[in-house]
């Protein structure tokens, strides 16, 4: 486990702020929206070569992968399991774990299948990356970790994961934090084209379902994420010290399988596992999400729907809030990391609020 006390050094050198900034969540944000600027800390320009890092990754056997993990916090802490998209890695929450570590909360920050130190045990197994074996994925981990119900949080790939969990298996999940809302694919539903700018935004899709897109992530893989990493996030000034530490999450030997058979299984190019037909069959039904969740959007990241969460808002029936914030793009943690950080916490305070007896 990462030290407390190493995780304060670390926050020390990279964080601007006091854990105290966390505010816990006021009764009225259990029901209604909150759209919220994030503090001007969070819209700065990471610039140090050497900046926060985690401590030293740990790695465990759960399901089919030995799972390549950073652990923060005290061990009794109520747990916090932070998930990452693509094209990016566990450094997305580099400031967000100190963050909430300092708050008591036990931090798990997983590579995702294909990433980093995340290893298949067998070489036979299936380089599977539909929607539902990232979420059994990480039931897995919890499971080998001790972790009965946690908190969910993740962006891009990671709110997919935590959204499916929530909605198969909501005994597991204390609360939710979901960028950009409501992720669950509908293949059939992605049959159907969008308007021609949203088309555009997803070229890389298209170019993965082709032979020459499979030799260009292959070949050019840090090139390519580069060129998404700026289009995501526009106002993000990210140096190239950051883009490189996760990077190197990139050299995983099943990153370019998992990666092309994530997007040509959104598009039915590419089958899944016939054995996960069934969960696919109940997340193709759209189901409520009914745990405590506050969704976030970045007002300027390209994949975000207008209407400040309206778009999705009849898919969560639990205690609710809503967040919009200003100046950030798509990879929300690393760009917001203290409005993130809240989030977390606020969501886990709906239900102190719920328990709490009315006057």
């Amino acid at each position: 486990m990462i030290s407390r006390r190493t995780f304060g050094k670390a926050v020390g050198r990279g964080v601007a702020v006091s854990a105290a900034a966390l505010s816990p969540a006021c009764a009225t944000a259990v029901s209604s929206d909150d759209t919220q600027a994030p503090p001007a800390a969070d819209r700065r320009t990471e610039q140090s070569p050497k900046g926060p890092d985690f401590g030293p990754l740990k790695q465990i056997r759960a399901g089919v992968l030995n799972v390549g993990y950073v652990e923060a916090g005290p061990s009794h802490g109520p747990a916090a399991v932070l998930l990452h998209g693509w094209p990016y890695d566990i450094h997305s929450y580099v400031t967000v774990a100190p963050l909430l570590a300092a708050k008591g909360y036990r931090v798990i920050v997983p590579y995702l299948r294909g990433h980093g130190t995340t290893r298949f045990l067998s070489s036979t197994t299936f380089r599977n990356a539909q929607q539902s074996v990232f979420a059994l994925d990480i039931i897995a981990l919890m499971d080998a970790l001790g972790i009965d119900k946690a908190i969910l949080a993740g962006f891009d790939w990671g709110s997919r994961t935590a959204d499916i969990i929530a909605a198969l298996w909501p005994e597991r999940v204390k609360g939710l934090v979901s960028v950009s809302g409501y992720l669950i694919t509908n293949r059939a539903a992605n049959k159907e084209p969008l308007p021609p700018k949203l088309e555009w935004a997803w070229w890389y899709q298209f170019y993965f379902a082709t032979e020459r897109g499979r030799l260009g992530l292959e070949r050019n893989r840090r090139a390519l994420a580069r060129l998404i990493w700026k289009f995501n996030s526009p106002t993000w000034g990210f140096d190239a010290a950051t883009f490189d530490r996760t990077a190197a999450a990139f050299d995983n030997p099943d990153y370019v399988d998992i990666v092309l058979h994530n997007y040509r299984w959104r598009l039915s190019l590419a089958n899944g596992d016939p054995r996960d037909d069934g969960l696919e069959r109940r997340l193709a039904e759209g189901p409520v999400i009914t745990v405590p969740t506050i969704t976030l959007d970045g007002q300027d990241d390209p994949f975000t729907p207008p209407g400040g969460g309206a778009a999705y808002r009849n898919k969560f029936s639990g205690p609710y809030a809503h967040r919009t914030l200003r100046g950030i793009g798509h990879n929300v943690p690393q760009e917001a990391p203290e409005a993130f950080a809240r989030a977390v916490v606020d969501v886990d305070n709906f239900r102190t609020a719920e328990r709490r007896p009315s006057k």
